[in-house]
């Protein structure tokens, strides 16, 4: 699994600092004054889509460096392969879907998202014109969907698709087809029937052959219809003892991406054709600048959880695991605090 660092990225031996996270109990375990902090560990699945753009951003403009805080960023395939290394102690921090984390107490995993991303999945579910799958979803069985890996959050929401039109989720076989151009030719060459991704790889799909999209959640309106309400998508998720532990590493990763989400709002094609490393373009630049656009208003302008996103995610995971939920009482208010972004926020207003 590659490891990325920041270019930018000085030498550190800064100290821990003892700062209080309001969000959670007053009893630390912080850092003894005078031991050198480690890197932040930061796991993702397929880094180079707009899904994780802000965390790239937050790396190639130097927010990391600014911030003293000390990142590796370990890429794996999938989201699902991000997770599992959070839930191994592989990483630090996981850079992945909110639902992860409610999913999460469910098996007895006790994480928390520091900062939300996006108020969207942007990601979307779709399939060649021809084979009618918009008006007769169970023409085909069994019916293959490619996902980027079992488990992910694309997964879920060609699950969830499933259960909207009538069909169970064991009426498809789920292919794992990775990213960039190989899901686009997975679905070109009839591999599957239809391709669940994220951006820019749907948008050099709709290129490239004449689709229907069956769900899509690259929208404010796509989404809240898919799910009834605003439905979070990207954030950083940590283990509660975290911010305990490392309090000051805690809220300057907050303060990086925060401070890459308002970047973002104002940022004009050419600055980011500038910002984005050249091989996560996939050889179309006009395709990943139009799928920026696309999801542009899905990106938080804040970092801050929508009001009724947790509720929105919880019913989204009732519908695909009611035993589940019935079993393990979910608690929302452990999966989310929006302290670390609120501090963020009021350090940029402050400048």
């Amino acid at each position: 699994m590659p490891e990325f660092q920041s270019s930018r990225r000085r030498t550190l031996g800064r100290l821990s600092g003892l700062a209080a996270t309001a969000a959670l109990p007053l009893q630390t375990r912080a850092r003894p004054a005078g031991e050198a902090e480690e890197p932040l560990r930061i796991a993702v699945g397929a880094r180079s889509t707009l899904y994780h753009l802000p965390l790239v951003v937050a790396q190639e403009l130097g927010y990391f460096d600014d911030e003293n805080l000390a990142v590796r960023i370990i890429d794996h395939a999938a989201g699902a392969q991000a997770v599992q290394a959070l839930a191994v102690n592989g990483a630090d921090v996981c850079c992945g879907a909110y639902e992860h984390v409610v999913r999460g107490q469910l098996q007895g995993q006790d994480w928390r998202s520091l900062v939300l991303l996006a108020r969207a999945p942007q990601i979307a579910l779709m399939a060649p014109g021809h084979l009618r799958l918009a008006t007769e979803p169970a023409r085909i069985r069994p019916l293959r969907i490619g996902v980027t890996a079992p488990g992910s959050s694309t997964h879920y929401l060609a699950s969830l698709w499933l259960r909207n039109a009538g069909l169970a989720p064991e009426a498809a076989q789920f292919v794992a087809v990775g990213n960039g151009t190989a899901a686009v030719e997975a679905l070109r060459q009839g591999r599957v029937h239809a391709l669940c991704h994220a951006d820019p790889v749907l948008t050099l799909l709709e290129q490239r052959v004449r689709v229907a999209v069956l769900a899509d959640t690259r929208s404010l309106k796509g989404t809240a219809q898919l799910y009834g309400g605003p439905m979070p998508g990207g954030c950083l998720f940590a283990a509660q003892s975290f911010a305990r532990q490392r309090p000051r590493q805690a809220q300057a990763l907050a303060n990086s991406m925060v401070r890459a989400l308002r970047w973002l709002q104002t940022a004009s094609p050419a600055d980011l054709a500038q910002v984005v490393p050249k091989p996560y373009l996939l050889g179309n630049r006009s395709a990943y600048l139009a799928a920026f656009e696309k999801v542009r208003e899905t990106m938080s302008p804040d970092g801050v959880m929508p009001a009724d996103g947790p509720a929105t995610a919880l019913r989204a995971v009732q519908r695909m695991q009611p035993e589940a939920v019935a079993q393990v009482r979910v608690l929302l208010e452990k999966t989310y605090s929006d302290t670390w972004a609120l501090k963020a926020r009021a350090k940029l207003e402050r400048v």
